[in-house]
């Protein structure tokens, strides 16, 4: 099929693509605002370049390896921070798909797999924590408040269910009504929404439960969210945000003399590699974090397979052989 040259620039084909996202890809609301987010530092370099305007057919590969310096030496996030390789990609992955989208369309455009994403080392992939630290960064909140016990709850049910921050901030207090039955020793099964709008199951402990009966007994008012936001004066929306709750774990790290960077994602992760340390299944722990490729879940893997060279090098005696 003839493809053909489009006359309304690049910036003006990424809210068409916003649309598709939601319309016809059925994406999160959470992916679409995070693709805006990406193609809106994308739609600035171009405005900062004097290509303000630039067409579809007119992208080069010399305008993407000019974007990628961009991204990895000169940006910096709204705390002075430079972008990991990591979070390179994410804006990489965003301009990818938006090529895609405009190829699909039969808009002349430079070819999505023009764009190569930056190599990652497997160890920065992912960053875990022990129980230890965990144990150190529950104790931070003020239970005595009511936004301390929420806190304290938010992390004893994402160390319990490996939840995403985006499942996790979707929750409604009616869907905890099972926590009636004051089971002390039941771990309780809740099926939510998950990415992609796949329906999954997760499991909450017998510990996380009672925490979420104490945080649901101060609960007075009749918002519809689990999680709310105290201080929001929104009558009609008080549900608690992913960026509060960033922030939160973020300082409780702090708090707790962790050195390395805390979030909702290390939470997941430090779930994740407990179960593999306990002896659970790839294939088990991929369907309890909602994975739909094992692949994706493997990378965890990488972390257990590094830990055992560690301890096999600290305590096998064949090292200290001699040569």
């Amino acid at each position: 099929m003839k493809l053909r040259k489009s006359s309304d620039s690049l910036r003006d084909h990424v809210l068409p693509f916003l649309d598709y996202c939601e319309i016809e890809k059925g994406l999160s609301n959470n992916t679409q605002r995070n693709y805006q987010q990406y193609l809106s530092l994308f739609t600035k370099w171009l405005e900062l370049e004097g290509e303000k305007e630039l067409l579809p057919h007119e992208l080069t590969a010399d305008h993407i390896w000019n974007y990628r310096l961009y991204i990895a030496r000169k940006y910096k996030t709204n705390r002075g921070e430079y972008l990991s390789k990591k979070s390179q990609n994410y804006y990489l992955i965003a301009l990818r798909s938006l090529l895609s989208y405009l190829a699909e369309r039969d808009i002349e455009t430079l070819p999505s797999s023009k764009i190569k994403l930056a190599k990652q080392k497997s160890e920065e992939t992912i960053s875990f924590l022990t129980v230890r630290d965990i144990e150190a960064m529950i104790q931070i909140p003020k239970i005595d408040t009511p936004s301390g016990l929420r806190d304290r709850t938010i992390m004893e049910l994402f160390f319990s269910s490996g939840m995403r921050i985006s499942e996790l901030t979707a929750l409604n207090a009616d869907q905890f009504t099972m926590l009636k039955d004051n089971d002390l020793t039941r771990t309780y099964e809740l099926s939510i929404v998950g990415k992609g709008k796949h329906i999954r199951t997760i499991f909450i402990s017998p510990r996380s439960a009672l925490w979420l009966r104490q945080y649901l007994k101060t609960r007075t008012d009749d918002a519809k969210p689990l999680f709310v936001n105290y201080r929001s004066k929104d009558i009609t929306n008080k549900r608690l945000t992913p960026r509060s709750i960033q922030m939160m774990i973020a300082r409780a790290a702090r708090f707790a003399g962790l050195s390395k960077k805390v979030t909702p994602h290390t939470l997941r992760h430090t779930y994740a590699t407990d179960l593999l340390d306990h002896g659970a299944d790839l294939r088990s722990v991929q369907e309890l974090l909602g994975h739909k490729n094992v692949a994706t879940t493997q990378i965890y893997t990488h972390v257990t397979n590094k830990r055992l060279r560690d301890i096999h090098e600290k305590f096998h005696g064949g090292n200290d052989m001699k040569k």
